[in-house]
């Protein structure tokens, strides 16, 4: 280790901004409290709302919360300021702490700077959860070849990079998938990893951003910035356009732009679409760099199957092949599924929350490749609402909850038909705790089908 944890955490005043449920917030709490750390937890959502993380917290009777609410002097008088993703830009706390020149860092970042391990990060607009996944299990399924162990961190569900503090040693290698709020840690810290992948860049997250696409692009960039000679950065051609103009002064590493010729094409793959040819290839471009041989590659490849949320195939029920991508939740991620199914009938349940994108290629997409869609009641919805209930040539209906929808479309779904569930919006609002909840409830209700 470059710093020993123990000791960098023992005693220090932190303040972790952010519990929320997805699990990175609790993962970090534990580990920081298990450290001796001085703890002060702080979230906007009310305890009742956070009352899952907070039951599994209970034996750490030393931790302080602050719930419902901020307040100025929790940012005053502390060592270190942990805050999670999406946290809002100008955040007032976040400049009163920055007054008080108390550090501010991200959960992954942080990990980067203390562990002696080298890091691979994914990111871009769609597929890095792929990406990382695969890379992760290839490199794992090839560990005695590597003689080195394999981890997976970053923007994972449930999981928190952090207490990877614990296990790893000199000279392993942790694969991280990276969002662009994950890489406003690495900016900060003027740090980026060894390998690094874009696999995209799409406009998302613009709500977030205020409309400002080269501050989302921005942070993006923080995956390859502060890299060395030495490093590596993997891209696309569709990423490479966006990051050119960085390329001059910005970065010394060596660059290597991937397309799918690196895929061979005898191989039998598990994921759909074309769109998965890229991150596969990708992934290949990036474990040949470890020293591995394709034929090392091949069988996690061929065995490798859809991330969860991601063009998850669930089950066939009356023949009606159904679908879960439910992380789609920008135009051009369900654009990219529904290109995904050939010729085959598509009933598409779609809708949620606006993120301020442009949907009009969405709309012309569904057009020409559902025969019936069924819509989500959100105010995001409204965005395509209208223009689709107008065109005749498509069945279109409206439901209310996830529940009405499922039936609609079923009832509406023939057999050898695809139902696909790739809502193109955020899943903010009454119905949903966060995105996951959204998958999570459509599985269920797919599962429980008779």
């Amino acid at each position: 280790m470059r710093i020993s944890y123990k000791k960098y955490f023992e005693n220090k005043k932190i303040t972790l901004m952010g519990l929320g449920l997805l699990g990175r917030g609790l993962g970090d709490s534990v580990f920081l409290s298990k450290n001796k750390a001085s703890l002060i937890i702080t979230d906007l959502k009310s305890e009742n709302d956070l009352k899952t993380s907070l039951n599994k917290l209970k034996k750490y009777k030393s931790i302080k919360y602050v719930l419902g609410e901020h307040r100025l002097k929790d940012f005053e008088n502390r060592d270190m300021i942990l805050k999670s993703a999406g946290i809002p830009l100008k955040s007032e706390f976040l400049e009163k702490a920055k007054e008080n020149k108390i550090p501010i860092e991200m959960d992954e970042s942080l990990f980067a700077k203390l562990a002696d391990v080298e890091v691979v990060g994914v990111t871009g607009t769609r597929g890095k959860t792929t990406v990382a996944t695969l890379i992760f299990q290839i490199l794992k399924d090839n560990e005695r070849e590597l003689g080195r162990k394999v981890y997976l961190g970053g923007n994972i569900k449930g999981v928190a990079t952090l207490p990877l503090l614990e296990k790893v040693k000199k000279a392993d290698i942790v694969v991280m998938e990276l969002s662009s709020w994950q890489l406003q840690g690495f900016g900060e810290a003027k740090l980026s990893p060894q390998t690094s992948v874009f696999t995209n860049f799409y406009d998302d997250h613009l709500n977030y951003y205020k409309n400002n696409r080269q501050k989302y692009f921005d942070d993006k960039a923080n995956i390859f910035k502060y890299q060395k000679k030495e490093d590596l950065f993997f891209f696309t051609k569709q990423a490479e356009k966006n990051i050119k103009k960085y390329f001059k002064n910005k970065s010394l590493c060596q660059k290597f732009l991937v397309n799918t010729d690196v895929l061979p094409k005898n191989w039998k793959l598990k994921l759909l679409g074309e769109h998965n040819k890229e991150n596969i290839a990708l992934a290949i471009a990036v474990t040949l760099s470890f020293g591995l041989s394709l034929k090392n590659i091949r069988k996690s490849v061929e065995n490798f199957d859809s991330v969860e949320g991601r063009l998850q195939f669930l089950r066939k029920y009356k023949g009606i092949e159904i679908y879960n991508d439910n992380n789609a939740t920008s135009p051009e991620a369900t654009i990219s599924a529904l290109n995904s199914f050939g010729k085959k009938e598509i009933i598409l349940i779609a809708g949620g929350s606006s993120k301020g994108l442009d949907t009009k290629n969405l709309v012309r997409i569904i057009k020409q490749k559902c025969q019936r869609v069924v819509l989500f009641k959100e105010k995001g919805t409204d965005e395509i609402k209208d223009d689709l209930l107008s065109y005749k040539k498509i069945e279109c209906f409206e439901e209310d909850g996830l529940k009405d929808c499922l039936k609609r479309a079923l009832d509406n779904s023939k057999k050898g038909s695809v139902l696909l569930f790739s809502p193109a919006f955020a899943s903010f609002g009454k119905y949903f705790k966060n995105e996951f909840d959204r998958g999570d409830q459509f599985c269920k209700l797919v599962k429980n089908l008779r």
